[in-house]
């Protein structure tokens, strides 16, 4: 079992743990705190990408853990809806975690820019979008729609990842109308299944760094603590503000690594 920690220098542990509760934070507000840990474990000496991946996913099932109970507490979102959608984004990201390891993320990264942009301009333009709760369906098609998001951002969150909580919320409250903090809520709580998903792949492979992933886990716990208090007493104004600052910094990351992927040296 390897801990992590055998060739990790102090500052580099204290800038993962800084990170770690940063993307808590992020992840309890909006999602895509992915932007912030996942670079951070990249700086451990040696480590390869799927032990970061695992590492990532290990340190946010934390997180995402305790910002949904923070959240279920405060909000009550429906668990009629947030639990289905949970367990097939589960199986979705498990899928997701199965292609990625034979097919590189680069292959879907253009299409992810595409989507992050009509999604920045959306919210943008249409600022009454998602403050309050107005939903655009009932009966069994509310939790067919609400099903099928859950399978095909879980399918994202395993294959690539970052921005999933953001695609959440965004899916939530354009296609069935939640209002942002409420959206935010039960994304939480899809977030969390989905990081068990891409671990349950992740975990018989051996490529999780235990103690790192701890630490993580521990920064990530306060972060998605706070976070979630924070959203619950600003109200959806302020997710949606937070919101569109962690799109355009998805919009920027991604679209940097496919112009490095197809342009770069």
């Amino acid at each position: 079992m390897i801990s992590g920690f055998e060739s990790i220098q102090l500052t580099t542990l204290i800038l993962i743990v800084v990170a770690g509760f940063a993307a808590g934070w992020v992840d309890a507000v909006v999602g895509g705190g992915g932007l912030i840990q996942l670079p951070a474990l990249l700086l451990v000496p040696g480590i390869t990408p799927v032990q970061a991946l695992a590492t990532n996913k290990m340190g946010s099932i934390f997180g995402t853990t305790t910002s949904a109970v923070t959240y279920y507490r405060r909000v009550g979102p429906d668990l009629k809806t947030a639990v289905p959608m949970a367990v097939i984004a589960l199986a979705g990201s498990f899928g997701g975690a199965v292609l990625a390891a034979n097919l590189p993320a680069s292959v879907f990264k253009p299409i992810i820019v595409v989507a992050l942009v009509a999604v920045a301009l959306f919210t943008a333009l249409r600022p009454n979008a998602g403050e309050l709760t107005a939903l655009r369906h009932d009966g069994h098609t509310h939790y067919i729609v609400a099903c099928l998001i859950g399978t095909v951002i879980g399918f994202y969150d395993g294959l690539i990842g970052p921005g999933t909580g953001s695609f959440l919320v965004i899916a939530l409250v354009s296609a069935m109308g939640y209002a942002f903090l409420e959206a935010s809520a039960k994304a939480k709580i899809v977030n969390m299944a989905t990081n068990a998903g891409a671990l349950l792949f992740f975990l018989p492979h051996g490529s999780l760094l235990w103690g790192l992933g701890l630490v993580l886990g521990l920064a990530n716990m306060a972060g998605g603590y706070l976070g979630a208090r924070t959203a619950v007493k600003q109200g959806s104004a302020f997710v949606r503000i937070v919101f569109l600052i962690v799109v355009a910094a998805l919009i920027v990351k991604l679209g940097y690594d496919v112009w490095q992927d197809y342009f770069g040296a």
